[in-house]
């Protein structure tokens, strides 16, 4: 999918085994918007731990990493990211897939990541705000962490022209 595209299908299933993708609500008025993010009546609700907001510059990329226990619940609520993860968990059936997503304006969905799975974001515009309501508070003994540009992932972070 590239950065354009018309808005994205809610119902498209996942590349990846255990991730899901919903599609969000947004309520605008006159004074303002609202948005939406995750209710604990919502199905694909687990627990909460924490929530935090991470800011992500044009260009940068933030990543890789993956979580032992935590599963993820990733919006972007301003700007633009490009969302990545990659599957390389021994017993999955989606072992060695590469799932790509562009999150924002065009595209306010709850992206749902279970554990083990490597995770990583590049920021396509000036500057974008990824809001992360995590099951478990961030430990860092749980959490691994590799070089974006070491290769141990088969991507490629460069712009590409589809």
């Amino acid at each position: 999918m590239s950065a354009m595209a018309a808005t994205p299908d809610p119902t498209a299933a996942s590349a990846i085994d255990g991730v899901r993708v919903v599609a969000l609500r947004r309520i605008p008025d006159e004074r303002g918007t609202i948005y939406h993010m995750l209710r604990r009546t919502d199905e694909h609700f687990v627990e909460f731990g924490e929530i935090y907001f991470t800011t992500v510059y044009r260009g940068i990329v933030k990543g890789w990493h993956r979580h032992r226990l935590m599963t993820l619940n990733y919006a972007c609520i301003a700007g633009r990211v490009k969302l990545v993860l990659y599957d390389d968990r021994a017993d999955s059936p989606t072992r060695g897939t590469l799932m790509e997503r562009f999150l924002g304006p065009d595209d306010y969905s709850l992206v749902v990541i279970p554990p083990e799975i490597w995770t990583g974001f590049k920021g396509l515009t000036d500057e974008a705000i990824v809001a992360n309501c995590a099951t478990h508070p961030h430990d860092p003994s749980n959490t691994e962490r590799i070089d974006p540009f070491g290769g141990a992932i088969p991507y490629d972070w460069a712009v590409r022209n589809h």
